[in-house]
């Protein structure tokens, strides 16, 4: 897998999913699908590869590549 989420995508999905956490948290019931999405988000940072990223063909990862 190639990488295609920078470190600032990845922060950002960090914070995102840290925030549907707590949103999901702090009013249950029906909120409890917020977890879905942040689950999405933090693996997506954790891996640092999004496959949507991938069928649109964006790359926010900045790294040389030696050819």
């Amino acid at each position: 897998m190639e990488r295609n989420v920078g470190k600032v995508d990845q922060a950002v999905r960090y914070i995102l999913a840290i925030v549907l956490i707590v949103i999901a948290a702090i009013l249950q019931g029906a909120w409890l699908w917020l977890l879905l999405p942040a689950i999405i988000l933090g693996f997506t940072a954790a891996v640092s590869w999004c496959g949507l990223y991938r069928l649109i063909g964006v790359n926010t990862c900045k790294f040389d590549r030696k050819e």
